[in-house]
């Protein structure tokens, strides 16, 4: 059975304020546990500080919008939030990134979408991202889809090389070239940051020198949607998951214990949490353009985010997928 451990703070920080939906004004709060109880990572600076750089970036998948992502969460207050959660905030503002061209080279006999660009973006954010975790900073990406996941991670194994990864996600996103049913890249950051493609599409030669990701140093947590591959690749490579059957059968609480302590065991490995939104129901979060029914309540997608946090080990996130394109403006701010 998957250990419990209780956690009841003495004392409970709350941040909110109110959203309209229609007539009824309800209050949206963010319950961390108590702020001083939350330590921080002993691989950060003093004065702690969170490093934010915005990715608008949707070459990744074929919808249009994600790239509004970045901006819409900035409006909403996410700044705010931050600083609220008494870390001083340093804003790197959007990374700058060239769009596809149609001269641009690609591999030949796969139908890989926007590989060149999204290699290229990669690579720019590669080098931000280990920039920042360089200086001692936290580092928070906000996108864009998950294929810039990709960059992100890279350049933080760079900095922190024993870092392990929550993945949380409706999808896998370990698709190769190989295996991928429709070819967009935003489904196979895993692969290529665990180095499981067999060839090397044009723009990503870049990783050749960065670490690579290893299995055992990721987890994966609220799937229900993966493909054939990349079930075959996950039990192949022993890879840590748990889909929303776990969720159910076990909790959330329970869940993220068995996670924690498999990833590491003594607590002494820095953290990465890249959080897709559609992780989320989307009766929750409707602003995404991946959505799958069945995914996390709000209280369980808070929990997710904050439980990692109370490791004192959490030293990096990626916000993903967000795409207020592709519902109303009630929706968006829902998401």
């Amino acid at each position: 059975p998957m250990p419990f451990r209780g956690f009841f703070p003495s004392e409970i920080t709350v941040l909110g304020e109110s959203i309209a939906y229609g007539v009824v004004r309800v209050k949206q709060q963010l319950v961390p546990p108590s702020i001083g109880e939350i330590k921080t990572p002993p691989f950060l600076s003093h004065p702690r500080t969170c490093g934010m750089m915005g990715m608008p970036f949707s070459w990744g998948q074929p919808r249009g919008g994600t790239d509004q992502g970045p901006e819409m969460m900035r409006q909403r207050g996410l700044p705010d939030y931050i600083t609220k959660l008494e870390w001083r905030l340093e804003e790197y503002g959007d990374l700058k990134f060239e769009e596809p061209r149609r001269d641009d080279p690609y591999l030949e006999g796969f139908r890989l979408k926007n590989s060149y660009a999204v290699g290229k973006a990669c690579e720019k954010l590669a080098l931000k991202s280990y920039e920042v975790a360089s200086k001692g900073q936290f580092s928070l990406v906000i996108g864009g889809d998950h294929s810039i996941a990709l960059g992100s991670i890279a350049g933080l194994l760079r900095a922190r090389p024993d870092m392990a990864v929550v993945w949380v996600d409706a999808h896998a996103d370990i698709n190769t070239p190989e295996c991928s049913p429709s070819g967009n890249l935003h489904g196979m950051p895993i692969a290529f940051l665990m180095g499981l493609t067999k060839s090397i599409p044009p723009g990503f030669e870049w990783l050749e020198d960065y670490p690579k990701l290893s299995p055992e140093n990721l987890a994966y947590i609220g799937l229900r949607d993966v493909d054939p591959g990349e079930r075959d690749l996950i039990k192949k490579l022993g890879i840590q998951a748990y889909s929303m059957y776990e969720v159910d059968r076990y909790g959330i609480g329970s869940v993220m214990e068995h996670c924690l302590a498999h990833l590491s065991p003594d607590n002494s490995k820095p953290l990465h949490l890249s959080y897709d939104i559609d992780a989320v129901d989307p009766a929750v979060a409707p602003a995404t353009g991946t959505m799958v029914r069945g995914g996390f309540t709000l209280r369980e997608a808070h929990y997710i985010a904050e439980r990692v946090a109370e490791t004192g080990m959490l030293g990096s996130m990626d916000i993903v997928e967000v795409n207020p394109m592709l519902t109303d403006s009630a929706g968006a701010e829902k998401t």
